[in-house]
Protein backbone atom coordinates (compact mmCIF):
# COMPACT_ATOMS: atom_id res chain seq x y z
CA UNK A 1 0.00 0.00 0.00
CA UNK A 2 1.51 3.94 -1.01
CA UNK A 3 0.02 7.28 -0.81
CA UNK A 4 1.33 9.45 -3.24
CA UNK A 5 3.84 6.79 -4.23
CA UNK A 6 5.45 6.53 -0.51
CA UNK A 7 4.62 3.31 1.36
CA UNK A 8 2.25 3.03 3.62
CA UNK A 9 5.29 1.96 6.18
CA UNK A 10 6.61 5.05 6.10
CA UNK A 11 3.75 7.13 6.77
CA UNK A 12 3.13 5.31 10.29
CA UNK A 13 6.55 5.68 11.24
CA UNK A 14 6.34 9.50 10.34
CA UNK A 15 2.81 9.59 12.32
CA UNK A 16 5.22 8.07 15.27
CA UNK A 17 7.58 10.62 14.82
CA UNK A 18 5.03 13.43 15.19
CA UNK A 19 3.54 12.24 17.80
CA UNK A 20 6.57 12.40 19.62
CA UNK A 21 7.42 15.64 18.63
CA UNK A 22 4.00 17.16 19.81
CA UNK A 23 3.57 14.95 22.93
CA UNK A 24 7.18 14.86 24.74
CA UNK A 25 5.06 14.26 27.74
CA UNK A 26 4.11 11.06 26.75
CA UNK A 27 6.37 9.95 24.27
CA UNK A 28 6.69 6.58 25.54
CA UNK A 29 2.78 5.88 24.81
CA UNK A 30 3.66 7.23 21.15
CA UNK A 31 6.93 5.48 21.05
CA UNK A 32 5.49 1.84 21.84
CA UNK A 33 1.73 2.39 20.21
CA UNK A 34 3.61 2.99 16.62
CA UNK A 35 5.54 0.16 17.11
CA UNK A 36 2.53 -1.96 17.58
CA UNK A 37 0.82 -0.87 15.30
CA UNK A 38 3.42 -0.80 11.77
CA UNK A 39 4.26 -3.70 13.67
CA UNK A 40 0.51 -5.52 13.18
CA UNK A 41 1.14 -3.41 9.67
CA UNK A 42 3.90 -5.44 8.46
CA UNK A 43 2.36 -8.88 10.00
CA UNK A 44 -0.82 -8.47 7.84
CA UNK A 45 0.20 -5.84 4.44
CA UNK A 46 3.95 -5.89 4.11
CA UNK A 47 6.87 -8.05 4.55
CA UNK A 48 9.52 -7.53 7.01
CA UNK A 49 13.04 -6.92 5.73
CA UNK A 50 13.72 -10.63 6.52
CA UNK A 51 10.32 -12.04 5.44
CA UNK A 52 6.61 -12.03 5.31
CA UNK A 53 4.18 -12.67 8.55
CA UNK A 54 5.33 -14.36 11.52
CA UNK A 55 8.13 -16.12 10.26
CA UNK A 56 9.43 -12.46 9.02
CA UNK A 57 9.01 -11.17 12.45
CA UNK A 58 10.89 -13.86 14.11
CA UNK A 59 13.38 -13.99 11.84
CA UNK A 60 13.38 -9.82 12.15
CA UNK A 61 13.73 -9.98 15.78
CA UNK A 62 16.70 -12.94 15.28
CA UNK A 63 18.97 -10.31 13.34
CA UNK A 64 18.25 -7.48 15.87
CA UNK A 65 17.60 -8.17 19.13
CA UNK A 66 21.86 -7.95 19.93
CA UNK A 67 21.62 -4.27 18.48
CA UNK A 68 18.62 -4.12 21.21
CA UNK A 69 19.93 -5.85 23.83
CA UNK A 70 23.46 -3.77 24.05
CA UNK A 71 21.55 -0.56 23.62
CA UNK A 72 19.21 -1.30 26.42
CA UNK A 73 22.49 -2.49 28.71
CA UNK A 74 24.26 0.90 28.33
CA UNK A 75 21.43 2.82 28.88
CA UNK A 76 20.46 1.72 31.87
CA UNK A 77 24.26 0.80 33.06
CA UNK A 78 25.23 4.23 32.35
CA UNK A 79 22.65 6.19 34.20
CA UNK A 80 23.83 4.03 37.19
CA UNK A 81 27.50 4.70 36.25
CA UNK A 82 26.42 8.80 36.17
CA UNK A 83 24.63 8.03 39.58
CA UNK A 84 28.10 6.90 40.91
CA UNK A 85 30.11 9.55 39.62
CA UNK A 86 27.73 12.28 40.96
CA UNK A 87 27.92 11.07 44.29
CA UNK A 88 31.65 10.51 44.25
CA UNK A 89 31.43 14.08 44.82
CA UNK A 90 34.10 14.76 42.52
CA UNK A 91 31.70 17.36 40.03
CA UNK A 92 31.46 19.47 43.28
CA UNK A 93 34.89 20.16 43.20
CA UNK A 94 35.13 21.20 39.15
CA UNK A 95 34.26 24.38 40.06
CA UNK A 96 37.44 25.43 41.52
CA UNK A 97 38.78 23.81 37.99
CA UNK A 98 36.87 25.27 35.24
CA UNK A 99 36.89 29.15 34.29
CA UNK A 100 34.45 31.12 35.67
CA UNK A 101 32.75 32.64 32.45
CA UNK A 102 31.43 31.10 29.32
CA UNK A 103 34.72 29.60 28.66
CA UNK A 104 34.19 26.93 31.32
CA UNK A 105 31.31 26.31 29.95
CA UNK A 106 32.91 25.24 26.65
CA UNK A 107 35.87 23.62 28.11
CA UNK A 108 33.29 21.06 29.75
CA UNK A 109 32.06 20.43 26.20
CA UNK A 110 35.90 19.71 24.85
CA UNK A 111 35.89 17.51 27.76
CA UNK A 112 32.86 15.46 26.73
CA UNK A 113 34.37 15.53 23.16
CA UNK A 114 37.58 14.09 24.08
CA UNK A 115 36.59 11.31 26.49
CA UNK A 116 33.89 10.46 23.63
CA UNK A 117 37.02 9.30 21.17
CA UNK A 118 37.23 6.61 24.32
CA UNK A 119 34.35 6.24 25.57
CA UNK A 120 30.82 5.14 24.50
CA UNK A 121 28.96 7.86 23.44
CA UNK A 122 26.32 7.09 25.82
CA UNK A 123 28.52 7.16 28.98
CA UNK A 124 30.66 10.55 28.02
CA UNK A 125 27.21 12.32 27.41
CA UNK A 126 26.04 11.02 30.60
CA UNK A 127 29.03 12.15 32.76
CA UNK A 128 29.08 15.78 31.19
CA UNK A 129 25.50 15.83 31.82
CA UNK A 130 26.44 14.99 35.56
CA UNK A 131 29.07 17.43 35.60
CA UNK A 132 26.65 20.28 34.20
CA UNK A 133 24.14 19.91 36.66
CA UNK A 134 26.50 20.16 39.59
CA UNK A 135 28.47 23.07 38.40
CA UNK A 136 25.39 25.18 37.03
CA UNK A 137 23.01 24.23 39.98
CA UNK A 138 20.33 21.76 37.88
CA UNK A 139 19.78 24.79 36.18
CA UNK A 140 20.62 23.75 32.44
CA UNK A 141 19.87 25.50 29.18
CA UNK A 142 18.36 23.07 26.50
CA UNK A 143 20.70 24.10 23.71
CA UNK A 144 23.68 23.48 26.08
CA UNK A 145 22.02 20.24 26.94
CA UNK A 146 21.68 19.81 23.06
CA UNK A 147 25.41 20.86 22.88
CA UNK A 148 26.36 18.06 25.19
CA UNK A 149 25.05 15.36 23.25
CA UNK A 150 26.64 17.06 19.93
CA UNK A 151 29.50 17.04 21.78
CA UNK A 152 29.44 13.20 22.56
CA UNK A 153 28.56 12.73 18.86
CA UNK A 154 31.44 14.52 17.36
CA UNK A 155 34.17 13.31 19.69
CA UNK A 156 33.08 9.50 18.44
CA UNK A 157 32.78 10.63 15.09
CA UNK A 158 36.29 9.80 14.42
CA UNK A 159 37.60 7.09 16.44
CA UNK A 160 36.50 3.13 15.91
CA UNK A 161 35.73 2.88 19.29
CA UNK A 162 33.79 6.20 20.14
CA UNK A 163 30.32 5.30 18.47
CA UNK A 164 28.63 1.93 17.10
CA UNK A 165 28.63 3.27 13.68
CA UNK A 166 32.43 3.73 13.21
CA UNK A 167 32.80 0.51 15.18
CA UNK A 168 30.68 -1.03 12.61
CA UNK A 169 33.00 0.64 9.72
CA UNK A 170 35.97 -0.72 11.93
CA UNK A 171 34.68 -4.52 11.83
CA UNK A 172 33.88 -4.27 8.38
CA UNK A 173 37.92 -3.81 7.26
CA UNK A 174 37.99 -0.09 7.58
CA UNK A 175 41.01 1.57 8.79
CA UNK A 176 40.86 4.03 11.95
CA UNK A 177 42.94 6.04 9.75
CA UNK A 178 39.19 5.99 7.16
CA UNK A 179 37.58 7.01 10.42
CA UNK A 180 40.22 9.48 11.81
CA UNK A 181 39.20 12.02 9.08
CA UNK A 182 36.16 13.33 10.69
CA UNK A 183 37.97 14.87 13.35
CA UNK A 184 38.91 17.65 10.26
CA UNK A 185 34.89 18.09 10.72
CA UNK A 186 34.00 17.39 14.18
CA UNK A 187 36.46 19.96 15.65
CA UNK A 188 35.56 23.47 13.56
CA UNK A 189 31.53 21.63 14.30
CA UNK A 190 32.35 21.81 18.52
CA UNK A 191 34.16 25.15 18.16
CA UNK A 192 30.78 26.64 16.49
CA UNK A 193 27.98 24.87 18.26
CA UNK A 194 29.99 24.96 21.69
CA UNK A 195 30.98 28.65 22.30
CA UNK A 196 26.98 29.34 21.03
CA UNK A 197 26.26 27.02 24.22
CA UNK A 198 28.69 27.96 26.33
CA UNK A 199 27.17 31.58 25.94
CA UNK A 200 23.79 30.61 26.56
CA UNK A 201 24.58 28.38 29.25
CA UNK A 202 26.38 31.13 30.81
CA UNK A 203 23.48 33.81 30.45
CA UNK A 204 20.91 31.74 31.59
CA UNK A 205 23.10 29.99 34.70
CA UNK A 206 27.01 30.74 35.29
CA UNK A 207 29.30 28.37 36.91
CA UNK A 208 29.00 28.34 40.39
CA UNK A 209 33.00 28.87 40.77
CA UNK A 210 33.09 28.37 44.81
CA UNK A 211 33.14 24.61 45.61
CA UNK A 212 31.34 23.96 48.86
CA UNK A 213 34.20 23.35 51.48
CA UNK A 214 34.76 19.98 53.08
CA UNK A 215 34.09 18.04 50.04
CA UNK A 216 35.46 14.37 50.39
CA UNK A 217 35.81 12.71 47.48
CA UNK A 218 34.65 8.91 47.52
CA UNK A 219 37.98 7.15 45.85
CA UNK A 220 36.03 3.83 45.86
CA UNK A 221 32.95 5.00 43.55
CA UNK A 222 35.65 6.70 41.15
CA UNK A 223 37.11 3.59 40.90
CA UNK A 224 33.73 1.75 40.50
CA UNK A 225 33.21 4.29 37.63
CA UNK A 226 36.55 3.17 36.09
CA UNK A 227 36.21 -0.10 36.29
CA UNK A 228 32.58 -0.12 34.47
CA UNK A 229 34.46 1.70 31.11
CA UNK A 230 36.66 -0.16 31.23
CA UNK A 231 34.53 -3.10 31.07
CA UNK A 232 33.10 -1.22 28.32
CA UNK A 233 36.33 -0.22 25.89
CA UNK A 234 38.10 -3.38 26.65
CA UNK A 235 35.32 -5.89 25.51
CA UNK A 236 34.95 -3.53 22.72
CA UNK A 237 38.42 -3.68 21.51
CA UNK A 238 38.98 -7.54 22.59
CA UNK A 239 36.19 -8.63 20.60
CA UNK A 240 36.69 -6.05 17.49
CA UNK A 241 40.56 -7.53 17.43
CA UNK A 242 40.07 -10.88 18.48
CA UNK A 243 36.78 -12.47 17.88
CA UNK A 244 34.38 -9.81 15.45
CA UNK A 245 31.76 -12.91 14.58
CA UNK A 246 30.72 -12.88 18.00
CA UNK A 247 29.77 -9.24 18.26
CA UNK A 248 26.88 -10.28 15.38
CA UNK A 249 25.46 -12.77 18.04
CA UNK A 250 26.05 -11.61 21.38
CA UNK A 251 25.60 -8.19 23.59
CA UNK A 252 29.16 -8.89 24.77
CA UNK A 253 29.76 -4.79 25.34
CA UNK A 254 26.41 -4.43 27.33
CA UNK A 255 26.45 -7.62 29.23
CA UNK A 256 30.30 -6.26 30.35
CA UNK A 257 28.65 -3.13 31.82
CA UNK A 258 26.04 -4.37 33.54
CA UNK A 259 28.42 -7.13 34.92
CA UNK A 260 30.93 -4.68 36.52
CA UNK A 261 28.34 -2.87 38.07
CA UNK A 262 26.73 -6.26 39.29
CA UNK A 263 30.55 -7.30 41.21
CA UNK A 264 31.38 -3.89 42.01
CA UNK A 265 28.21 -3.34 44.30
CA UNK A 266 29.81 -5.38 47.06
CA UNK A 267 31.79 -2.14 47.44
CA UNK A 268 29.31 0.85 46.79
CA UNK A 269 25.33 0.13 46.35
CA UNK A 270 24.51 1.80 43.14
CA UNK A 271 21.02 3.51 43.69
CA UNK A 272 18.54 1.19 41.93
CA UNK A 273 15.80 3.50 41.91
CA UNK A 274 17.14 4.68 38.63
CA UNK A 275 16.49 1.63 37.36
CA UNK A 276 13.00 2.77 36.54
CA UNK A 277 13.50 5.67 34.56
CA UNK A 278 16.32 4.33 32.77
CA UNK A 279 14.45 1.01 31.86
CA UNK A 280 11.61 3.63 30.30
CA UNK A 281 14.19 5.92 28.03
CA UNK A 282 15.68 2.94 27.00
CA UNK A 283 12.15 1.08 25.96
CA UNK A 284 11.49 4.34 23.99
CA UNK A 285 14.49 4.47 21.91
CA UNK A 286 14.77 0.75 21.04
CA UNK A 287 11.20 1.21 20.38
CA UNK A 288 11.96 3.80 17.47
CA UNK A 289 14.45 1.66 16.58
CA UNK A 290 12.76 -1.60 16.05
CA UNK A 291 10.14 0.55 13.83
CA UNK A 292 13.22 2.21 11.91
CA UNK A 293 14.04 -1.66 11.46
CA UNK A 294 11.10 -2.83 9.76
CA UNK A 295 11.20 0.39 7.38
CA UNK A 296 11.52 -1.39 3.81
CA UNK A 297 14.66 0.60 2.72
CA UNK A 298 16.83 -1.57 0.70
CA UNK A 299 19.06 0.94 -0.98
CA UNK A 300 20.44 4.07 -0.74
CA UNK A 301 20.97 6.77 -3.38
CA UNK A 302 24.14 6.92 -5.39
CA UNK A 303 27.61 7.49 -2.94
CA UNK A 304 27.95 10.98 -3.06
CA UNK A 305 29.48 13.88 -0.82
CA UNK A 306 25.75 14.96 -1.39
CA UNK A 307 24.27 11.28 -0.16
CA UNK A 308 26.01 11.53 3.09
CA UNK A 309 25.40 14.81 3.83
CA UNK A 310 22.12 13.74 3.54
CA UNK A 311 22.42 10.61 5.70
CA UNK A 312 23.29 12.84 8.43
CA UNK A 313 19.93 14.49 8.18
CA UNK A 314 17.85 11.63 8.14
CA UNK A 315 19.97 10.14 11.27
CA UNK A 316 18.30 12.83 13.27
CA UNK A 317 14.52 10.85 12.88
CA UNK A 318 16.11 7.44 11.67
CA UNK A 319 18.11 5.07 13.49
CA UNK A 320 21.80 5.29 11.66
CA UNK A 321 22.74 1.89 12.26
CA UNK A 322 20.57 0.47 10.09
CA UNK A 323 21.72 3.61 7.44
CA UNK A 324 25.75 2.82 8.34
CA UNK A 325 24.85 -0.99 7.37
CA UNK A 326 23.20 -0.12 3.88
CA UNK A 327 26.20 2.37 2.65
CA UNK A 328 28.73 -0.76 4.16
CA UNK A 329 26.97 -2.78 1.67
CA UNK A 330 26.48 -0.54 -0.91
CA UNK A 331 30.27 0.72 -0.78
CA UNK A 332 31.80 3.50 -3.00
CA UNK A 333 31.67 6.30 0.09
CA UNK A 334 34.39 8.29 1.42
CA UNK A 335 34.75 6.62 5.21
CA UNK A 336 35.56 9.54 6.86
CA UNK A 337 32.26 11.63 5.69
CA UNK A 338 30.12 9.01 6.16
CA UNK A 339 31.54 8.39 10.25
CA UNK A 340 30.68 12.12 10.79
CA UNK A 341 27.38 12.59 9.16
CA UNK A 342 26.03 9.33 10.94
CA UNK A 343 27.67 9.29 14.02
CA UNK A 344 26.81 13.73 14.54
CA UNK A 345 23.76 13.66 12.50
CA UNK A 346 21.58 12.12 14.97
CA UNK A 347 22.73 15.38 17.23
CA UNK A 348 20.34 17.58 15.45
CA UNK A 349 17.13 15.99 17.88
CA UNK A 350 16.75 14.64 21.49
CA UNK A 351 15.62 11.29 20.36
CA UNK A 352 18.44 11.05 17.33
CA UNK A 353 20.95 9.33 19.29
CA UNK A 354 20.96 7.15 22.13
CA UNK A 355 23.39 9.38 24.02
CA UNK A 356 20.34 12.39 23.32
CA UNK A 357 18.10 9.68 25.32
CA UNK A 358 19.99 9.30 28.24
CA UNK A 359 20.36 12.65 28.69
CA UNK A 360 16.78 13.65 28.38
CA UNK A 361 16.16 10.68 31.22
CA UNK A 362 18.35 12.44 32.90
CA UNK A 363 16.96 15.89 32.07
CA UNK A 364 13.27 15.51 31.37
CA UNK A 365 12.67 18.92 30.03
CA UNK A 366 14.63 18.21 27.39
CA UNK A 367 12.12 16.03 25.50
CA UNK A 368 10.68 18.86 23.42
CA UNK A 369 11.63 18.48 20.00
CA UNK A 370 10.64 22.45 19.55
CA UNK A 371 12.71 23.25 22.21
CA UNK A 372 15.41 21.40 21.04
CA UNK A 373 15.43 22.87 17.77
CA UNK A 374 14.85 26.32 18.46
CA UNK A 375 17.57 26.71 21.97
CA UNK A 376 19.69 24.32 20.10
CA UNK A 377 19.66 25.45 16.48
CA UNK A 378 23.83 25.66 16.65
CA UNK A 379 23.51 22.16 16.56
CA UNK A 380 22.61 21.42 13.01
CA UNK A 381 24.61 24.37 11.70
CA UNK A 382 27.80 23.27 13.42
CA UNK A 383 26.83 19.78 11.21
CA UNK A 384 27.34 21.63 8.28
CA UNK A 385 29.92 23.86 8.66
CA UNK A 386 32.28 20.64 9.96
CA UNK A 387 30.95 19.11 6.70
CA UNK A 388 31.72 21.27 4.64
CA UNK A 389 34.77 22.22 6.28
CA UNK A 390 35.95 18.64 5.56
CA UNK A 391 34.53 18.69 2.01
CA UNK A 392 37.26 21.68 1.30
CA UNK A 393 40.29 20.60 3.12
CA UNK A 394 40.00 17.07 2.12
CA UNK A 395 37.49 16.61 -0.81
CA UNK A 396 35.58 13.41 -1.69
CA UNK A 397 37.70 10.62 -2.35
CA UNK A 398 35.52 7.46 -1.84
CA UNK A 399 38.20 3.95 -1.24
CA UNK A 400 37.29 0.59 -0.52
CA UNK A 401 37.38 -0.55 3.09
CA UNK A 402 40.98 -1.30 3.54
CA UNK A 403 41.04 -4.67 4.81
CA UNK A 404 38.37 -6.06 2.14
CA UNK A 405 41.05 -4.26 -0.49
CA UNK A 406 43.65 -6.12 1.26
CA UNK A 407 41.80 -9.26 1.16
CA UNK A 408 41.17 -8.76 -2.87
CA UNK A 409 44.78 -7.92 -3.40
CA UNK A 410 45.85 -11.35 -1.90
CA UNK A 411 42.91 -13.26 -3.45
CA UNK A 412 43.81 -12.04 -6.92
CA UNK A 413 47.51 -13.53 -7.21
CA UNK A 414 46.37 -17.12 -6.10
CA UNK A 415 43.55 -16.75 -8.66
CA UNK A 416 45.51 -15.74 -11.45
CA UNK A 417 48.15 -18.72 -10.41
CA UNK A 418 45.29 -21.43 -10.23
CA UNK A 419 44.49 -20.58 -13.32
CA UNK A 420 47.81 -20.29 -14.82
CA UNK A 421 48.29 -24.19 -13.49
CA UNK A 422 45.42 -25.20 -15.62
Amino acid sequence: MTIAGIPFDFVLFALTLTGVALLHHHVLKVAVTGLVVITLYKLLFSPFPTGAGVAGLVAHVGHEWVIVANLFALLVGFALLANHFERSHLPALLPQVLPDDWKGGFVLLALVFVLSSFLDNIAAAMIGGTIAAAVFKKRVHIGYLAAIVAASNAGGAGSVVGDTTTTMIWIAGGSPLQVLDAYIAAVPALLFFGVIAARQQHAYQPIVKDAAHGIQVDGVRLTIVAAILISAIGANVYFNLRHPEVLDHVPVIGLAVLLAIVVTAAWRQPDWDLVPDAVKGSVFLLSLVLCASMMPVEKLPVASWQTALGLGVVSAVFDNIPLTSLALHQGGYDWGFLAYAVGFGGSMIWFGSSSGVALANYFPEARSVGQWLRQGWHVAVGYMIGYFVLLAVLGWHPEPLHRAAAAAEAAAPASAAATVSQ
